[in-house]
């Protein structure tokens, strides 16, 4: 068992997030290894739209299917120090293809006279029972859709206890499939303290250290409200964990990386692309992250404390991608007077274009199209200040059920350059290339219908998963909803419009079409008004432009936040969204524009 500090309770486990997506900087890794201290390295790779690219290059290269940069990049750079130092390495970069991951670590590992012990938690591939499952009335568990005929992968959310068990039958690294973000600590955390599949508050805390770490360096200062005070951007340290038994934990960084791990950066990430944080579902464990605190314990040490759980569901979540015609997205920039208008027209030229010329050689027209204009604040909305750029880029966006119309529509983009608008121009990228569609869907299937195993040394290891039961059932432990703050008072005196950022950070996230925006108060004192007057109406009218669906809103009286879920906002979300922006990252950025109205007195402060 590794770790640091003393025996027993006092002990502390350090662990290192050194990936936050397939395509994380190659410097974490190594930063991590030579100056974190760490015990464990973990690395998160998937995300939905991630498990789509996978899909997409095993369809083209049977052998491929997982993260590639895990094996070439990352362990090329630290697998000696790694093996030297004992450090121990848990990662998702199998996608749907673990096993070839692992080949491929091994290779790697015997070129340099190495010869970790490599285990595979297997079982994730749920891939052969969609036939059945499609029979029984299964469905996507946001649209209702019956599932498609065809599919290219389907992977059940896996949790932490085949990490452990892997951990515990000795691996040195271990790969997984497709398993909850969080859970490569969790299993760490497991492992080196004993916790029980019943020891819901515990887990939940080793589950939200894990969330904290599994983008990066979201913690440690990426992405926060007020980046100016964050220093030394490209030195910027990736997240630590200095895990307790008890389930408590401290984020901090390497000395000596830039940064900041501030309490402010540690509650934004808390909030990222969760839904009601009183019910936050994982396969090991529902979390209620309510009444967490999040208190700042010195220069770049954040203190968390006080997550609870009950019993998980009794599914998992399956993530499931198919093939839905193609793709192509081709852009111009436009300078000069009026060019947002300029760019519009361009847009609508081309689609015009080459419809015509598809009618014309009796091919169908397009499934969807899509035009964005980059440079007047069109993602705004009737919420834009600058709606006479000079400068302008436009997007356009096609999906059609052959590659070959797509063709066309590729070829017809540069002839805007000499056709149309003045001022159109471009660097020579080259003309773009249409690519598979690949849209995921989800659904929810019985923990008992998926066989957990661990692949090690030529064994497989059956692992004993919980089926769990119904979150928030009588013996779940899950406590009564969530009180709203203490009503606002509004003071008989002067107000004035202030921007919604002077009084709280925000981030915003997405899962599947659905977008997140979590919000802190600056102050606590601060969380009344903002509950008064940013309302799920008042959201919802803010993003109409962009969303369809209701908001939802959820009080952490723990660290002052609000998480608001918007519903239907992100025109179906990861790849199969046409947006510049499928995921929501700028809807919390957008959001903190919202003018609130703040008593005079107070305005003075903020």
């Amino acid at each position: 068992m590794t770790g640091t500090g003393t025996a027993g309770g006092d002990r502390t486990v350090r662990i290192g997030g050194a990936s936050g997506f397939w395509g994380d900087s190659m410097v974490a890794a190594p930063q991590l290894v030579e100056r974190g201290k760490v015990d464990y390295l973990v690395f998160d790779y998937l995300a939905e739209t991630t498990m789509a690219i996978l899909a997409g290059a095993r369809r083209r290269k049977p052998e491929m299917g997982y993260a590639t940069d895990f094996v070439d990049i990352a362990m090329k750079a630290v697998l000696p120090q790694v093996v030297r130092r004992g450090i121990r390495v848990v990662s998702n970069a199998g996608g749907i293809n673990p096993q070839g991951c692992a080949a491929a670590l091994a290779a790697l590992a015997a070129s340099m006279g190495l010869s970790p012990r490599i285990a595979v938690v297997a079982g994730d591939d749920v891939s052969a029972l969609m036939p059945g499952l499609r029979e029984a009335g299964a469905a996507d568990m946001f649209t209702g859709e019956p599932l498609p005929e065809r599919i290219l992968s389907a992977s059940a959310y896996l949790g932490a206890l085949p990490i452990a068990r892997a951990l515990a039958e000795g691996a040195d690294i271990v790969v997984t499939g497709r398993c909850v973000d969080s859970a490569t600590t969790l299993g760490a955390l497991i492992h080196e303290f004993g916790w029980a599949a019943d020891d819901h508050d515990r887990l939940a805390a080793g589950s939200l250290a894990g969330h904290i770490v599994e983008c990066g360096c979201q913690a440690t200062g990426g992405l926060h409200t007020d980046w100016r005070d964050v220093p030394d951007w490209p030195d910027i340290g990736y997240p630590v964990l200095e895990c307790a038994a008890d389930g408590g934990f401290t984020v901090t960084k390497p000395d000596g990386t830039g940064g900041a791990v501030i309490r402010a950066g540690v509650a934004e990430q808390m909030l990222y692309e969760i839904g009601d944080p009183a019910a936050y579902l994982l396969p090991d464990v529902s979390c209620d992250f309510s009444d967490v605190t999040i208190e700042q314990e010195g220069p770049d040490r954040v203190r968390v404390a006080g997550a609870r759980g009950y019993a998980p569901p009794a599914t998992y979540k399956v993530s499931a991608t198919m093939l839905d015609g193609f793709r192509c997205a081709g852009s111009m920039a436009i300078v000069g007077i009026d060019a947002a208008a300029k760019a519009r027209r361009t847009g609508e030229a081309v689609l015009a274009r080459t419809r015509a010329i598809l009618k014309h050689l009796g091919m169908p027209d397009y499934t969807r199209t899509a035009i964005e204009i980059f440079g007047a604040e069109g993602l705004y909305g009737p919420h834009a200040r600058t709606a006479a750029s000079r400068e302008a880029m436009v997007r356009i966006v096609a999906d059609h059920a052959m590659r070959e119309a797509l063709e066309i529509f590729a070829r017809e983009i540069a002839p805007s350059g000499t056709s149309w608008a003045p001022g159109t121009t471009g660097p020579a990228a080259g003309r773009p290339s249409p690519s598979p569609l690949i849209r995921p869907f989800s659904f929810l299937l019985g923990k008992e219908a998926v066989p957990v195993r661990v692949l090690i040394d030529g064994r497989e290891i059956a692992v004993d998963i919980p089926v769990g039961g119904a979150a928030g059932d009588a013996t779940g432990g899950r406590r009564a909803p969530v009180a709203p703050p203490a009503p606002w008072a509004r003071p008989a005196e002067e107000h004035v419009e202030l921007p919604l950022v002077r009084l709280a950070v925000a981030r915003s996230g997405d899962k599947g079409n659905l977008a997140n925006i979590g919000v802190v108060a600056r102050r606590p004192e601060l969380l009344p008004l903002i509950w008064a007057q940013v309302t799920p109406q008042v959201v919802a009218a803010y993003f109409a432009h962009l969303a369809g669906g209701p908001v939802e809103r959820f009080h952490l009286p723990g660290i002052a936040g609000i998480n608001y879920l918007i519903h239907d906002a992100l025109a179906g979300g990861g790849p199969a969204s046409p947006r510049m922006d499928p995921l929501g990252k700028g809807m919390a950025q957008m959001l903190l524009d919202l003018p609130v109205e703040v008593p005079r007195s107070l305005a003075a402060g903020l």
